[in-house]
């Protein structure tokens, strides 16, 4: 027999004055291993999991490179890595990038052309205008002469420099001198000036109607402007000076000559006068 005295029952203890170890808690072992099991697992998905992502991340970068084979591939081709499914970057996203130049042993028929070709040259508006028109050109003007209303077969007539009221013959030479070129008034542009056929104009000096050569001062462009006024006489005017306003060109003795208005019969004979087409 066995000299060693038998453990009692733990559920009995007060049959045999033996008292149970209070001091753990039953079961306390194996909390303790479940616990470090618990967070064993979680450290090892957290560990598993972080690779994962690594490992799927760098493959997505890397395949959006593109790898030149320049140097392994036949003719200088370029070769581009097929992109990956998963890869987010939207198409164009890596055109900051320097795209490598392709080989010269590419086929040039690939390549568009730079310069359309230039279709032949049809006649511009500007052309059309520049050639000579076929219509037949208007006459020519020849000039104004200037016909006294109460004295009709008489005309102004440059003689010895002088504006004088004369008959004209048919010599070419008199009817050229009484023709005069109208334009506008030097002084005045809503007015008259009567150019001459030698360049000089019709002006007046101390009142008196004479040729002269424009010397370019603004009394000569005055003395050689004169404004058209109603006459009395139908479709005749009479012409009153812009520096002397109040005178008028009146024809007395045959001399063309300016004179303050009178209101008198002969005097508005005097200085009525029709423009009417050059004699020459």
């Amino acid at each position: 027999m066995s000299q060693e005295k038998s453990r009692p029952p733990q559920d009995r203890p007060w049959e045999s004055d033996w008292a149970p170890d209070t001091t753990r808690a039953p079961g306390t072992l194996r909390l303790w291993l479940a616990g470090a099991l618990a967070l064993a697992t979680i450290t090892a998905c957290v560990t598993a999991v972080t690779v994962m992502e690594n490992e799927s991340s760098e493959p997505a970068a890397k395949a959006a490179e593109p790898s030149t084979l320049a140097s392994s591939a036949p003719g200088g081709l370029i070769s581009f890595a097929t992109p990956s499914k998963g890869g987010g970057e939207s198409p164009g996203a890596d055109r900051d990038r320097p795209s490598p130049t392709p080989s010269t042993s590419a086929p040039s028929s690939a390549a568009p052309s730079e310069k359309p070709k230039k279709k032949a040259p049809g006649p511009s508006p500007s052309d059309a205008a520049a050639k000579p028109s076929k219509r037949p050109k208007p006459p020519a003007s020849h000039g104004t002469s200037i016909r006294s209303v109460n004295y009709p077969d008489r005309y102004w007539h440059v003689r010895d420099g002088y504006v004088r009221l004369d008959r004209i013959g048919s010599g070419s030479e008199q009817r050229e001198d009484a023709t005069f070129r109208r334009v506008s008034g030097l002084a005045d542009p809503s007015c008259y000036s009567f150019a001459t056929a030698d360049g000089g104009y019709l002006r007046h000096r101390s009142f008196v109607l004479v040729k002269d050569a424009d010397d370019g001062s603004a009394l000569f462009r005055k003395d050689a402007t004169f404004c058209p006024r109603p006459s009395a006489s139908s479709g005749a005017v009479m012409l009153e000076s812009v520096n002397y306003p109040g005178r008028f060109l009146r024809h007395r003795n045959f001399q063309l000559r300016l004179e303050p208005y009178q209101h008198d019969g002969l005097y508005r004979a005097d200085t009525a006068f029709r423009l009417v087409a050059g004699l020459d």
